[in-house]
């Protein structure tokens, strides 16, 4: 299968690998390794970048500081919200009395806040030592080296792309989920958001490419992957298909165990019918959506320069519905848009009433520095702004129970996480994900085996609130588990963390570092044809 008018899907993609050189700044004077942490503010794609980054410095030398007072500690910031400055500099502030007690510390900045406010970060806090874009994430080792060989900041902001993220080395968070980026940057001119400023142009990576990545993932035990981009379905752009992203939805389903697959975060406007078919269509395509409705006001979304109105918006919905009655769908809203009057809010709450979003991700607006919103008159008090996003929350929390209240009694198929429930310990509880991404807290019977991360397990929902659901077991019946590659690849790395080899799993490089792309091989006939090999680039 191939996409129309663009690269083939099966296509063989070009190495694309940003290999990172080994630093002298990664090891001490006593030849002790030094050791990084990486924090992360924002979005999934933050997340993903910060995975990068630990890839990056990890083929660089440097080793992960597991919890201990880290040599490097990078900072990956989000600019989208009003309090990111804030939390930033309350990092940096604290960072700087560390850093005076410890030795050869760095303090090392980037993303968004990084990209947008450049050289203010020095200003603000002379004692980082590195401060790099959203463009250049593969240069943090080599900027850190050259901070420490020059003893003084560096600062280095590029206006373009200069590496595709996905084609640097990565340390992957989970064994049994990952993120695949298939495309960076925006071609929207939404009012309130500073994103297209700071990641750039849309640019979609090669399909190809992107299913190579995917099966790297599953060859080390993922079986979960989520696809990513700031307008994810716009992907296909750059190429001229408008058809690509349900394409791409197919061909992804189509690799051997790869059993689910998400995607975040689409734009109402470009949401096109053919990605609902795909959706439907393909077993491997969760029920779940994330569809950003911003507002239920058609007013106000002009302001916003979003190019949907509430019909077209509930519309999708409806049409998503109609072939997937159980899909789970969440959005984002933003309250308090400058001139948003009462009669545009009751707007939104009629359309929340309408829509019945499993969840909602409710924001304050605030004023972005560089964005046309901040700068349009009528901005709503603060005041205004807090009722106004409190009685959503009543709104939305209320449909938010309801709709989980209708799931008791029905049985759920969950990926067990590692993690996810913060009260799992005082419980006794474990948690998984369903298909439709609601978070489910279960318990294990006595006697009955423990399924590991990556695993699944068939329960019967018997409670629910707001946020989660609950399964505790009524009959103290063995725990119904299907044990999975991801769980076998949970067990041989939590084996190889305690020390026993395992080589020649697939686990083997699960959770540590591995580049772009994994070994590809075509069939022909009996021939097995190498492709392209992590390890020694054949091609």
């Amino acid at each position: 299968m191939s996409l129309t008018s663009t690269p083939s899907l099966a296509a063989t993609p070009r190495d694309p690998r940003t290999l990172i050189a080994p630093s002298a700044a990664a090891v001490d004077d006593d030849g002790r390794a030094r050791t990084y942490e990486v924090r992360t503010f924002g979005c999934q794609m933050n997340v993903h970048d910060s995975e990068r980054l630990s890839g990056s410095l990890e083929a660089a030398g440097y080793v992960s500081a597991d919890g201990a007072e880290a040599d490097i500690v990078v900072i990956n910031t989000c600019a989208v919200r009003e309090n990111a400055d804030n939390k930033l500099y309350g990092n940096l502030g604290y960072l700087a009395s560390v850093k005076r007690r410890h030795a050869g510390m760095q303090i090392a900045v980037g993303g968004c806040l990084a990209q947008k406010d450049k050289n203010t970060i020095l200003e603000k806090a002379p004692w980082v030592d590195v401060v790099f874009g959203t463009h250049n994430m593969g240069a943090l080792p080599s900027l850190l080296e050259r901070a420490r060989h020059n003893g003084e900041a560096q600062l280095e902001i590029l206006e373009s792309l200069e590496t595709f993220p996905s084609t640097l080395p990565t340390k992957r968070d989970s064994i049994y989920s990952g993120w695949v980026s298939i495309s960076v940057g925006c071609n929207n001119t939404c009012t309130f958001c500073i994103v297209p400023a700071l990641r750039g142009k849309e640019k979609d990576r090669r399909p190809g490419e992107i299913l190579a990545e995917i099966q790297a993932l599953v060859d080390d035990g993922a079986i979960e992957v989520t696809l990513l981009g700031q307008n994810v379905n716009s992907y296909g752009v750059e190429f001229g298909d408008k058809l690509a992203f349900g394409k791409l939805l197919r061909a992804a389903g189509k690799i051997e165990g790869l059993e689910r697959i998400r995607f975040t975060s689409p734009h109402p406007a470009a949401f096109t019918d053919d990605v609902i078919d795909a959706m439907a269509e393909t077993p491997a395509v969760m029920p779940q959506l994330h569809m950003p409705l911003q507002s239920g006001s058609d007013r106000v979304l002009k302001a916003m320069r979003r190019s949907y109105r509430s019909t077209k918006f509930l519309g999708i919905l409806e049409r998503v519905r109609a072939q997937m009655p159980d899909a789970a769908i969440t959005t984002d809203i933003i309250v308090g848009f400058p001139g948003e009057t009462e009669e545009d809010f009751q707007e939104t709450l009629r359309v929340v009433e309408a829509a019945r979003f499993a969840t909602a991700f409710t924001f304050q607006y605030s004023i972005r520095p560089g964005t046309p919103a901040a700068t349009m008159p009528d901005q709503i008090p603060k005041e205004i702004v807090q009722d106004r996003y409190e009685r959503l929350a009543v709104v939305q929390n209320r449909i938010s129970w309801e709709e989980n209240q209708a799931l008791i009694g029905r049985e759920v198929e969950l990926l067990v996480a590692n993690g996810e429930g913060r009260k799992d310990a005082d419980t006794h509880r474990m948690s998984g994900r369903a298909a439709d991404s609601r978070l489910v807290h279960f318990d294990v019977p006595v006697g009955s085996p423990r399924p590991r991360p990556g695993d699944m397990v068939t329960v019967v929902i018997t409670e629910a609130a707001p946020f989660h659901l609950i399964a505790d077991s009524t009959d103290q019946a063995p725990l119904r588990i299907r044990a999975t590659r991801a769980g076998e690849a949970w067990d041989r790395a939590e084996a190889e963390a305690c020390g026993v080899p395992t080589h020649g799993s697939a686990a083997s490089t699960a959770g540590t570092v591995s580049l772009g792309l994994p070994t590809l091989r075509l069939q022909t006939g009996s021939t097995t044809i190498p492709i392209y090999d992590v390890n020694d680039g054949e091609r």
